[in-house]
């Protein structure tokens, strides 16, 4: 048997080396060639629900294929993530990612996945404020009102929440810690109950997103102190930052896409790109601020990054304050 030359059997070598490459861009170039599962660990209706399905529908029409939302509820949204990890890495399982999936990640002591191992970063979609209101009884117009409030009447303040765990129990207990006050929680069973609380006057205050509040600020039964991100927010633009008053602090909420570990870097790429191509677009850009929050575009990376940043910041809000998952 004759051998190759040995300039001829590199040439071969190395074009077997490029054969798996070559596969996978044209795999990639070509997904997606069937409908996909975008999972959502939340109910039907509200903000994550919406966020999902504007983003599939843009998806639906730029990739030709129909990317169909699936509501998996249960378990903080511990559930529906579980059915994204253990999915096949083909990007045809996609999951809607959020702050609670980085709480969830300290908060539940048994989980059967590692968020930050078990599911790939594809890309961020937009960032919340929190609005920190509180009923008109409370004699304060502003945090640093507020915290001398509390300061003169401790043990007194009462801070509803959506639930023990959440983000805007968590954005409260961050906010007690850095300025150094004490508020007692009040959890509910979601953000309606503690709202018709809170203007009742049965509670005080509550840290919560502001589209569901805002017809109440302006009419006066709640009155908002300050948002939770570092900036301003378009939607109260004369309400000021909690930093403006306790140096540092910033908490939000926050949705992006995330897919099964090992899914293709080409088709990660080509997911991010589009969605990417949505949060530049004036007509989802607008939709999205409706929602009263900013568009979050960038990498993978950059959304891996916000991800294990969250995780490392609300893992150590929910241990300082011994919070335990209900």
């Amino acid at each position: 048997m004759k051998l190759p030359h040995r300039r001829q059997f590199l040439h071969l070598a190395a074009g077997a080396a490029a054969l798996p490459a070559v596969s996978r861009i044209t795999w990639a170039q070509a997904y997606p060639a069937r409908s996909v599962r975008v999972v959502v660990g939340f109910a039907p209706g509200g903000a994550p629900d919406i966020l999902a399905r504007l983003i599939a529908a843009w998806l639906s029409e730029r990739l030709g294929q129909e990317f169909i939302v699936e509501n998996r509820l249960g378990g903080g949204s511990n559930i529906g993530t579980e059915a994204v990890v253990r999915a096949p890495a083909d990007g045809y399982t996609l999951l809607l990612v959020s702050t609670t999936n980085t709480i969830n990640a300290t908060l539940y002591d048994r989980l059967n996945f590692d968020f930050l191992r078990d599911i790939a970063p594809v890309a961020g979609i937009i960032r919340l404020p929190l609005v920190m209101v509180v009923n008109p009884s409370v004699p304060a117009k502003t945090v640093a009102e507020f915290m001398t409030y509390a300061e003169a009447n401790p043990g007194k303040i009462t801070m509803a929440s959506p639930g023990t765990g959440t983000s805007p129990h968590l954005a409260g207990e961050l906010f007690k810690t850095m300025a150094g006050i004490n508020m007692t929680q009040v959890p509910y069973r979601g953000a309606g109950p503690a709202m018709i609380d809170l203007i009742a006057g049965q509670v005080h205050v509550v840290f919560t997103a502001p589209f569901p509040v805002i017809e109440y600020i302006r009419a006066g039964k709640l009155r908002a102190l300050a948002v939770t991100t570092a900036t301003s927010s378009e939607a109260l633009p004369d309400v000021p930052p909690v930093g403006d008053f306790v140096p540092g602090y910033e908490a939000s909420s926050w949705w992006g896409v995330g897919a099964p570990k090992n899914t293709p870097d080409e088709v990660v790429e080509k997911l991010n790109m589009e969605i990417n191509a949505a949060l530049a677009d004036p007509q989802m850009s607008t939709r999205l601020a409706d929602l009263g929050g900013s568009v979050l575009p960038g990498s993978p990376g950059d959304f891996g990054k916000l991800i294990a940043d969250e995780t490392e910041k609300w893992g150590k809000v929910i241990r300082t304050a011994n919070i335990k998952a209900d």
